[in-house]
């Protein structure tokens, strides 16, 4: 097989080159959400598809109902394998906004020293996600320029939504399923363990979102002709939202547990040895003890566990002064984090039949268009694409991965697995402290130096 040493001393030695390249992107400022910036999205698209083709990818950018595509393939004429991976990232960013609280201007790329002592550069989408998909490519470019192919076969798909909804993304995949299904997907887009451990992300929690409004008086009311006999709906929807949670954190609508796993012990072993400080992790936000499951870890709540969360309340008179008022309506945002095989359909029934059977007589409640829900996904540490990544991360930082569970969702992984029927591999190079989404984000050019290296690596590793 292949003998990666030469390749790797490819990266090291373009590295600056690397680093320019992806300054390049950064400038460009495809915010996907603000339609003004549309034209900037379509840019960064063409900036990429023009350097997969210059590296001698099949490379096209794909237009779609919003911003468009960039679809790329590498045959490898004289790979070594005949494995076949799809690579995905996305192009777009967030929005800047605080603009006044940036250091920097966001699309001004800076390289500075932290106060780590490490090369940083900072960026709106330094890290999130044009570091990190640049990473990959400068790694298939030392192989490219070392041994005038690929190890193996490769498909970049790169999307220009995912920050805002990726509404484009589902459709152009069954529409072009036959192109893109690869024996595994690669995704780019989550962290390491800290900056010296890398991590390959096993775990993600799916996501249900519900909006309750309840009506009590037909309008609203003076607070003292009507107070005391007059159903309040604040009142209400406070107390059924209090109930959702018995008094150890555990959330009591009825059926919700229904799939909930257990972490396996040799998992929660390895969680237990990653000298994770529950303390740090709350003080750091200005909380001292955690407001989860009693009987669970701080990584276990936010990994493993489920949750029902209140994103926002509202009702009445809100503005300057008083305003001595009953309101008609109430209303609450919900969001439920799932895992195990907790069936969102299921949960968002049970949910609503939780909230009729407390509402008083006369009062009623109405509740959001449903929207669809994503379960979980737990991908097997055993699978040997896994293993074998994790083999080469242990090469190239000298310790064994942490693999590691994400609170949040990447829907983009459900995609794969229930459109293209694709497993995903999720391996990032991003620290807890980007500030991904915030003024400020960042991107450790070691970080970006240890990426290049690691997929330079893992690509070997899959191929064999």
């Amino acid at each position: 097989m292949s003998d990666v040493n030469p390749v790797l001393a490819a990266a090291d030695a373009g590295l600056e080159a690397s680093i320019a390249r992806w300054l390049d992107l950064l400038k460009i400022p495809s915010v996907s959400t603000d339609p003004a910036y549309a034209g900037e999205c379509t840019r960064a698209g063409q900036w990429l598809t023009d350097m997969l083709n210059g590296l001698g990818f099949d490379a096209s950018l794909r237009k779609t109902a919003g911003h468009p595509m960039v679809v790329a393939h590498y045959a490898g004429a004289n790979a070594v394998s005949s494995r076949h991976v799809l690579f995905y990232g996305h192009y777009d960013v967030q929005p800047a906004d605080p603009l006044e609280e940036w250091k920097t201007p966001p699309f001004e790329p800076s390289r500075q020293t932290g106060p780590d002592g490490m090369e940083q550069v900072y960026a709106r989408g330094a890290a999130d996600d044009k570091g990190q998909l640049m990473t990959f490519l400068e790694a298939s470019r030392a192989w490219i320029d070392t041994t005038g192919d690929l190890p193996l076969k490769v498909t970049v798909l790169l999307e220009g939504e995912e920050e805002s909804g990726s509404p484009s993304l589902e459709p152009f995949l069954k529409a072009n399923k036959r192109e893109l299904v690869s024996d595994v997907a690669l995704v780019c887009d989550t962290n390491m363990w800290d900056a010296k451990t890398p991590a390959i992300t096993t775990r993600l929690r799916g996501l249900l979102h519900d909006e309750v409004t309840v009506t009590g008086p037909s309008i609203d009311l003076h607070s003292g002709y009507y107070g005391g006999a007059a159903a309040n709906p604040i009142r209400i929807l406070s107390d059924i939202v209090s109930d959702i949670h018995d008094r150890n954190g555990r959330i009591t609508i009825p059926g919700f547990y229904d799939g909930v796993k257990a972490v396996p012990k040799a998992t929660r072993e390895q969680w237990g040895k990653l000298k994770f400080s529950e303390r740090k992790f709350l003080g750091e936000i200005g909380l001292k003890e955690s407001a989860g499951e009693r009987r669970f870890s701080i990584l276990e709540q936010t990994w493993a566990r489920p949750t029902a969360e209140v994103n926002g309340i509202y009702g009445g008179y809100t503005g300057v002064g008083t305003k001595t008022v009953i309101p008609s309506k109430a209303s609450a945002k919900i969001s439920f984090r799932l895992v195990g095989t907790q069936d969102p359909d299921k949960i968002r029934k049970a949910f609503r039949k939780f909230v009729k059977d407390r509402l008083p007589k006369g009062c009623s409640v109405a509740f959001s268009e449903a929207s669809e829900g994503s379960p979980a996904i737990e991908i097997s540490e055993h699978s040997e694409d896994l293993q074998s990544a994790a083999a080469a991360l242990k090469q190239e930082f000298r310790k064994a991965p942490v693999m590691m569970g994400c609170g949040g969702s990447i829907p983009i992984v459900r995609s794969f697995k229930d459109l293209l029927g694709m497993d995903s591999l999720l391996v990032g190079f991003g620290l807890a402290n980007d500030a991904i989404h915030s003024p400020n984000e960042k991107y450790d050019v070691n970080s970006f130096h240890k990426g290049i290296r690691s997929w330079i690596r893992i690509m070997d590793g899959l191929a064999r």
